[in-house]
């Protein structure tokens, strides 16, 4: 089972959080992909850019965060954060 959450953060305070499940049998990276997309579609947003930060990041620590300067258009909100917490029964801590 793959779970990827999701926080969105202003002012040091979680304003919200998901998380997305995926169990099907797609590689590693489309269910990162597919789970942002999801992580989007329910806080209405754009998908945000990956920058050489972002993918560094996120392989290094199964986490990244996504600034004002990652999205295209204005946001109400310090960042976005998405960490891996589970991917194929191999827990996160």
């Amino acid at each position: 089972m793959f779970r990827l959450w999701a926080k969105i953060f202003k002012n040091n305070r979680m304003l919200r959080d998901t998380v997305i499940c995926d169990s099907n049998k797609d590689t590693r990276t489309h269910k990162i992909f597919h789970a942002l997309d999801e992580v989007c579609s329910q806080f209405d947003l754009e998908r945000p850019l990956w920058l050489d930060a972002n993918i560094r990041e996120f392989q290094e620590h199964a986490k990244t965060r996504f600034y004002n300067d990652s999205f295209i258009e204005q946001v109400d909100f310090d960042y976005l954060e998405i960490q891996m917490l589970e991917e194929d029964n191999i827990p996160f801590t």
